[in-house]
């Protein structure tokens, strides 16, 4: 069964790993049903993503890992339904 969630993406260094975070996010573009980006003005070159994500726990899962992999990227979920 399709879970519905939500990801919050905090990517540090984010001109370096901007890259990085979008081909992983391409990866998985056929799960997500939309997607928020915005840089922290309160922090030089910090960026936050959010994400609703639509599909099998072990994908989610599977894109987490891959996000968690790039150094400069932390990510949080928090199960919908």
């Amino acid at each position: 069964m399709d879970k519905l969630s939500i990801v919050g993406i905090l990517v540090d260094k984010r001109t370096k790993s901007a890259a990085n975070v979008q081909e992983v996010l391409t990866k998985y573009g056929d799960s997500i049903i939309s997607r928020f980006g915005t840089h922290d003005p309160g922090e030089h070159d910090h960026g936050l993503i959010t994400l609703n994500f639509r599909d099998k726990e072990d994908k989610l899962k599977s894109m987490i890992h891959d996000l968690e992999n790039i150094d400069t990227v932390v990510v949080k979920s928090i199960n919908m339904k």
